[in-house]
């Protein structure tokens, strides 16, 4: 598993990082797989070089953190080896401060979620999502001290328009704080809206691009002639895909991964995780895998080179999208 630098930092990670909203609770969503459901995903992940793993407090409210930090523990031999990023933004209880990135919430949700992994420090913690009522001042001002507190080594941000993150990247500069060294867009080959400005502000800046749903939830896995169709659970339950994908156009992109595919003798996954891996913006694609297989096919895409004729053909019957609602 090749090893590559996050952004502009010393920081290696693998060039493909483990998702871990799949593990937790199924009582929060009934695709989830539970404690000892994912202890061989953790187990190969690890065993095939896979070292940058990523949750989210919000992720069955707590349970992912608690899951992904005790196959860890139990897998990894040594914690200086992995690299453990989590997030913070979205609603852990009812109260008004148990959400969002005020100096409270975060000072807060720090410590629940090393709490949660059992872990000393996280090595990148993320913002969920931007906070339209906070100032960025007050949440960059707290994350730099979670930094300089050690309960963090960097940060990063996660889906925002690039205005906002323009923003907040000249905030840390003015005020010398510490700076975000990734940003988690967004990106596939039915959804490129961030290839006009968050991509190139990523590449300007130095800044580690690691894309969620490099395979759309799925859907580019084929199999999917409608909503709610597909051979995994979460496939068939998914009520997010459907305001994203499905259009005609992705359907002609969905068409010619499985034409390309079948040429290749390779399977739909690895063609349109090969067009992501291929991208000069990305760092490490944040992969899914509720089946084992799932890994196997995502390393395997590594190795997989597409052609400039085969990307034209990938690339040609997409048709701007409106830009996902970061509200």
């Amino acid at each position: 598993m090749e090893q590559v630098r996050l952004g502009k930092t010393g920081l290696k990670v693998s060039r493909l990082c483990l998702g871990c909203m799949t593990y937790g609770s199924p009582k929060w969503r009934s695709w989830v797989l539970d404690l000892e459901q994912s202890k061989p995903f953790f187990q190969s992940a690890i065993e095939k070089g896979i070292t940058f793993f990523d949750t989210a407090n919000v992720y069955s409210v707590g349970e992912s953190e608690v899951v992904t930090g005790h196959w860890l523990r139990e897998f990894a031999a040594n914690r200086e080896e992995i690299v453990v990023a989590t997030k913070v933004n979205g609603p852990m209880g009812r109260g008004p401060n148990e959400k969002g990135l005020s100096r409270k919430s975060i000072m807060a949700q720090i410590d629940a979620s090393l709490s949660r992994l059992k872990m000393d420090y996280v090595d990148l913690y993320q913002i969920h999502r931007f906070d339209y009522e906070v100032p960025i001042e007050e949440t960059l001002e707290a994350l730099n001290d979670v930094v300089k507190a050690g309960k963090a080594r960097y940060i990063g941000a996660s889906s925002m328009y690039a205005w906002q993150f323009a923003r907040m990247l000249a905030a840390s500069e003015q005020h010398g704080w510490v700076k975000f060294v990734s940003m988690q867009p967004q990106l596939n080959l039915v959804y490129r809206e961030e290839e006009r400005e968050m991509l190139p502000l990523c590449r300007a800046e130095g800044i580690g691009v690691i894309p969620w749903s490099p395979l759309a939830r799925g859907y580019l896995a084929g199999g999917r002639e409608k909503p709610k169709e597909g051979n995994t659970e979460r496939a068939r339950t998914d009520e997010f895909s459907p305001r994203l994908y499905y259009t005609a156009a992705d359907e002609q992109v969905v068409d010619v991964v499985g034409e390309i595919a079948k040429e290749r003798g390779l399977s739909n996954m690895q063609i349109a995780l090969a067009w992501v891996l291929r991208h000069k913006a990305v760092t490490a694609p944040i992969i899914g895998a509720s089946k084992l297989g799932h890994i196997d096919e995502a390393v395997s895409a590594m190795d997989v080179q597409l052609s400039d004729d085969e990307v034209k053909r990938l690339q040609a019957p997409y048709k701007p999208k409106p830009v996902l609602d970061h509200a």
